[in-house]
């Protein structure tokens, strides 16, 4: 995690990512395989924004393998059973990561100037099955 961006710009330090991984109100989950870890996913269900994925991070030499959509799909499916909308934030810098969450059908719903650190923007996107009215009708029909 502190290899690669967007966290280098940022500054995170190894024991910031500890901090961050460990945190017992965040889920974590990860991909690992003889290899080793592949990467990892951490997640929010509290909040206002319930069901925000916080970080997505894929080994650098492990990437364009499908590893960072099979963990954000997971997550859709772990963030749908108690929430319509999967949010998540990303680097305006990071445009690899872009092309993957527009590819995934995330939208643009905001723009955060000096979120993550000074001088940089993150966008914060969007999936979502629909409001939040109809979802809860459909739990307590179920």
């Amino acid at each position: 995690m502190t290899s690669s961006e967007p966290w280098l710009t940022f500054g995170r330090t190894y024991e910031d990512s500890l901090a961050v991984l460990t945190d017992p109100a965040k889920e974590v989950y990860v991909i690992q395989d003889p290899e080793g870890i592949a990467g990892f996913l951490l997640l929010d269900m509290r909040g206002v924004l319930r069901g925000y994925i916080q970080s997505v991070c894929v080994a650098p030499h492990r990437r364009g393998r499908g590893i960072g959509t099979t963990l954000i799909r997971w997550a859709e499916a772990r963030i749908g059973r108690e929430s319509p909308n999967v949010f998540m934030c990303v680097s305006t810098f990071n445009t690899a990561a872009q092309r993957l969450y527009e590819r995934l059908g995330y939208q643009r719903v905001g723009l955060l100037s000096d979120f993550m650190a000074a001088g940089h923007e993150e966008l914060l996107l969007r999936k979502s099955i629909g409001p939040w009215a109809s979802f809860r009708s459909a739990l307590t029909r179920a």
